[in-house]
């Protein structure tokens, strides 16, 4: 859920977890190979074939584009399959089970760091491009790109979900069950506990090596357990907003689903560079830039 030096650490997320050291720079010296524009030192900009673009707009490449794509693609199956479960539950008639929502949400997101973690680092969750970006080395001109697809990938498994199962929108939403104020922490407190866990296997992927993906499914599985009963776990703002915005259907409890995961995320990760930090001060003085999280 890392690279050899940190100007090249620029894709820092839980999907790193999958990969290995070779894959992580084949996709550097490809993106190293395609980037040939320069930028102008007097106003910021880059020159590429005559064009000129402001250094806060990435540049696009194919790699960049494989990137979103894949960003898209993992949300899309995530969603959908939690959609499929609970829809296929409701044609049953049967009751959606705190345990099959959990193991659906956790095999899931383990099969998609597998397959598309070596490619975008499997952020699949607003929460955690911004929680990487505002703490991590994740660069901010990606922020918007991974959010747009990652929310579009939601909404196209909603639509998907809507014309397979025949199953209304409101059935895929998430809304809190015991008031707004339970769902608020219960959401916050999940959120930070994946976050925390995922960084603290990806400043390290040795230590757990091809078993990351894993722990990371574990976490959100745990995260499911314990926030289904209060909020209908979500702890993807991606999640919420995907069913939200197919139906165009904005209650007054969406914004729980936004707010909480985002500040847990962000929390999450700062409270673990906060203790690896003091961890480097008195343990590892000489380490060099490749073990740290800087």
């Amino acid at each position: 859920m890392m690279k050899s030096s940190l100007k090249d650490r620029d894709n820092v997320s839980i999907g790193t977890l999958s990969s290995s050291s070779c894959e992580r720079s084949q996709v550097d010296q490809e993106m190293q190979s395609n980037a040939t524009s320069t930028c102008g030192k007097d106003n910021g900009e880059v020159t590429q074939g005559g064009r000129r673009f402001y250094t806060f707009l990435p540049e696009f490449n194919m790699v960049l584009i494989r990137q979103i794509a894949a960003e898209a693609l993992g949300t899309y199956m995530i969603v959908f399959c939690i959609c499929g479960i609970i829809s296929n539950l409701k044609l049953m008639g049967v009751q959606v089970g705190l345990l099959e929502y959990a193991a659906t949400a956790s095999l899931t997101v383990v099969v998609v760091i597998f397959s598309i973690g070596p490619i975008s680092g499997a952020h699949l969750n607003p929460s955690v491009t911004l929680a990487f970006a505002a703490i991590g080395p994740f660069p901010w001109p990606k922020v918007p790109l991974y959010i747009i697809a990652q929310l579009g990938g939601s909404i196209l498994a909603a639509v998907s979900g809507r014309l397979i199962y025949g199953v209304g929108y409101e059935h895929m939403m998430t809304r809190p069950l015991h008031g707004c104020y339970a769902a608020f922490w219960v959401e916050f407190l999940a959120t930070f506990i994946i976050l925390f866990v995922a960084s603290a296997l990806s400043n390290d992927p040795q230590f757990a090596g091809k078993l990351g993906g894993f722990i990371v499914g574990a976490s959100i599985g745990l995260g499911v357990l314990i926030t289904g009963p209060v909020s209908g776990g979500s702890m993807n703002p991606a999640r919420s907003l995907g069913p939200a915005i197919a139906s165009w259907s904005f209650d007054r409890y969406l914004w729980i689903y936004v707010v909480s995961p985002t500040l847990g995320a962000i929390v999450g990760v700062l409270v673990y560079r906060l203790l690896r930090l003091q961890g480097w001060s008195c343990e590892l003085p000489d380490a060099s830039p490749s073990t740290r999280y800087t």
